[in-house]
């Protein structure tokens, strides 16, 4: 495995600025109304996500890694429900979901399995 230099060598931060991306192609078809409603909830929740893996990445400490992976993930799952609202409200056509929801899962299973990672050794 290969040193990383930076938060932006994460796979899951490179994986999240996708998402984010992702997002805001997807809300930006969302109806005018959702502006200031899901629209505006779902690009937060997405900017959360590499911001926070970023953050944890510059403490230099196992703990706030912990921390900030772990806030991270809470806004992925956050996204996910925001998703799954949209999807039931029909805002768009359901096949829209499809690229975000895929990438939206590898995140979140990225990053549930480093918080995993961290709390055992943080743990020991």
């Amino acid at each position: 495995m290969g040193y990383v230099k930076s938060y932006k060598d994460l796979i899951v931060w490179q994986k999240g600025m996708e998402l984010v991306k992702e997002v805001f192609v997807l809300t930006d078809k969302f109806p005018r109304s959702e502006v200031f409603g899901i629209t505006s909830q779902m690009r937060r929740a997405a900017v959360a996500i590499p911001s926070n893996i970023a953050e944890g990445y510059g403490r230099k400490s196992l703990a706030y890694n912990h921390q900030f992976f772990s806030i991270a993930y809470g806004s992925a799952l956050e996204l996910e429900t925001q998703t799954i609202i949209s999807k039931d409200l029909k805002l768009v056509p359901l096949n829209s979901f499809e690229k975000t929801e895929s990438i939206l899962l590898e995140v979140c299973k990225m990053l549930n399995k480093m918080t995993g990672k961290v709390e055992l050794v943080t743990s020991n």
